[in-house]
């Protein structure tokens, strides 16, 4: 059974779906713990600049593409908005 997305995960999803145009992808069908990169959602690393992109300017800091904790932090959903949660700057 997949697991729910919080309000948090959702907002991401809907995110990554727009900023990204994926067609045929609705926020809500993205897995929370599935990975977003290569299996999983199939994102690239073009997705992932374009992505770092846009979490900066919804949430206000920077996802350095040096950051050895890259790998971690886009491994899902989950785990990307665990880390913007624990990040944003307070709007």
């Amino acid at each position: 059974m997949a697991a729910l997305q919080s309000a948090s995960e959702l907002e991401l999803a809907q995110l990554i779906v727009t900023s990204l145009n994926l067609e045929g992808v609705q926020p809500t069908d993205i897995e929370p713990e599935a990975p977003l990169f290569k299996t999983g959602l199939g994102l690239d690393s073009i997705d992932a600049l374009e992505l770092s992109l846009e979490i900066s300017k919804r949430y206000g800091f920077q996802i350095r593409s040096d950051d050895e904790n890259n790998v971690r932090i886009f491994s899902s959903l989950r785990s990307l908005a665990e880390h913007i949660q624990q990040n944003k700057a307070d709007r």
